[in-house]
């Protein structure tokens, strides 16, 4: 019910309370003849009655109106809610289906394309050899490509155990691992963490999970950042949360890309001759998010780009200070 039709429905149920008054006060005051002033207050209560029993009813109305509005509101929000949460288990169940499904045949790619390159007719230098290669190339991002839509749907639904992790630990790790992986070669990586007073507090959450969202910030940063670049991943402790950033001296995003970039399956037109699949930031954010936090992107083109995690500290950290 809008407020221009409760406002009227008011004044309505007001209007025989004020005529039922007028009447009364006018016999009160003798305004009115003697042979009439019993008629006249017989027929103010009346009125006055009849007033209170349609102010009674407007009201009813009113109430009635908004709980029935309410109720609605309600109703809508529960179907909007389940409609989203099934299209989610549809696209989840999908994509793990996908992911079941093209494991088996990429692996017989795989090894028909190790069956022929292993030939000693083929030679690494060939055209053969380099076609091959780029088949291995191929079967391999695609496989990814599938595990990590389904990794991104499995944490949206499905959320993460809750535990207290050493984040330092992970961030050490993770760098740790894009370093074995190489392509860090002519780079500086750098690790910034808090040591005095007291050191970075722990995070509630699924250690594997953090593990693969910093470890995907900083193999980007590594793919992006020419030899001779900066990366840097630091951390600090900030007003009870645990901010992690990833920061590096690439290229950098361009404004109108930027806020695309945590869209699944975006790559921006600058840099398609890089290697990826576009679903490394999606993922952050999805792990970001499903532990209680958020991810966020700053960068200036020619300079650099900062991702950032926000997660919130420990429960037992928190209570313990």
């Amino acid at each position: 019910m809008t407020r221009r039709r409760t406002g009227a429905l008011l004044a309505l149920a007001l209007a025989p309370l004020a005529l039922g008054a007028v009447v009364r006060l006018l016999a009160a005051v003798g305004a009115l003849p003697d042979e009439r002033l019993d008629v006249s207050a017989l027929a103010g209560d009346w009125v006055l009655a009849l007033g209170a029993l349609v102010s009674a009813l407007a009201v009813l109305a009113v109430l009635l109106g908004r709980g029935a509005a309410a109720r609605a509101h309600r109703d809508a929000d529960a179907r909007v809610t389940a409609a989203e949460e099934a299209a989610a288990e549809g696209r989840r169940l999908l994509l793990s289906r996908l992911d079941h499904e093209l494991k088996n045949p990429l692996m017989a790619m795989r090894a028909a394309v190790a069956n022929v390159a292993a030939d000693d007719a083929v030679t690494a230098d060939s055209g053969t050899g380099a076609g091959l290669r780029s088949i291995d190339q191929q079967v391999v991002r695609l496989s990814r490509l599938t595990a990590d839509l389904r990794k991104i749907a499995d944490v949206e639904l499905r959320g993460v155990d809750r535990r207290p992790v050493d984040l330092a630990a992970v961030l050490l790790d993770a760098v740790e691992s894009v370093r074995d992986q190489g392509g860090t070669e002519g780079r500086d990586v750098r690790v910034s963490l808090p040591r005095a007073p007291w050191p970075l507090p722990a995070v509630d959450g699924d250690e594997d999970l953090l593990g693969l969202a910093v470890a995907n910030l900083v193999d980007n940063a590594v793919k992006y950042t020419p030899a001779g670049g900066t990366i840097e991943v630091r951390a600090r402790d900030q007003a009870g949360r645990v901010l992690v950033e990833v920061a590096d001296t690439g290229p950098g995003i361009a404004a109108d890309d930027l806020p695309h970039v945590w869209e699944e399956l975006f790559r921006s037109p600058a840099v398609r001759g890089v290697p990826g699949s576009g679903l490394g930031l999606p993922l952050v954010r999805a792990v970001a998010e499903a532990h209680g936090g958020t991810a966020t992107a700053e960068s200036r083109v020619g300079r650099g780009t900062v991702v950032r995690l926000d997660l919130p500290r420990s429960r037992a950290e928190t209570t313990a200070s």
